[in-house]
């Protein structure tokens, strides 16, 4: 069962571009640090951030998440955010070194792998799915191929008795 805490984070969790993504306003409630600090120990650490960890968002990006969140305003943000990945989550609470980060980092990271999980699972249910339907498809050919034999040996047998001499 999920904690609270995971329940929380996981309603803070996005896909963009593929990829699962925290916002760096999120990460920052969570850390209990302003947006700007976290900002402030990336760009001191910016070799522990490459791309796949971390990227700023297009405005389109911005705009469409927004939108998916019947968000009008997303608290006066005057720069595109960035978002973080599991990994830059994790080197992310490297850099903020607090107590809290550790703790909000395990919970994001208990998060990340029950993602994973799910959509393991869900795959799975998926290839199932597919397989009954086309199991489906061949039973339903099949009744039909034997409706239409049935069919013709009744209608045979119907013109056959009618041309019979009594």
């Amino acid at each position: 069962m999920e904690s609270l805490a995971q329940t929380i984070i996981h309603d803070k969790i996005y896909e963009l571009r593929g990829l699962k993504v925290m916002l760096d306003s999120d990460l920052a409630t969570l850390y209990e640090v302003e947006t700007r600090r976290i900002m402030e120990q990336v760009n001191r650490n910016i070799e522990k951030f490459p791309n796949d960890f971390m990227f700023q968002l297009t405005k389109d990006e911005f705009e469409n998440l927004k939108s998916q969140n019947a968000t009008s305003s997303w608290g006066g943000t005057r720069k595109l955010p960035h978002v973080f990945t599991e990994q830059g989550v994790y080197m992310l609470a490297t850099v903020l070194k607090s107590k809290v980060a550790t703790e909000v980092t395990i919970n994001i990271m208990r998060t990340f792998t029950k993602l994973r999980e799910f959509a393991l699972t869900y795959k799975d249910i998926v290839i199932e799915l597919k397989n009954l339907k086309e199991d489906l498809k061949l039973n339903k050919n099949q009744t039909i191929e034997n409706t239409k034999h049935i069919k013709t040996a009744f209608t045979g047998n119907f013109l056959l008795k009618q041309n019979r001499i009594y």
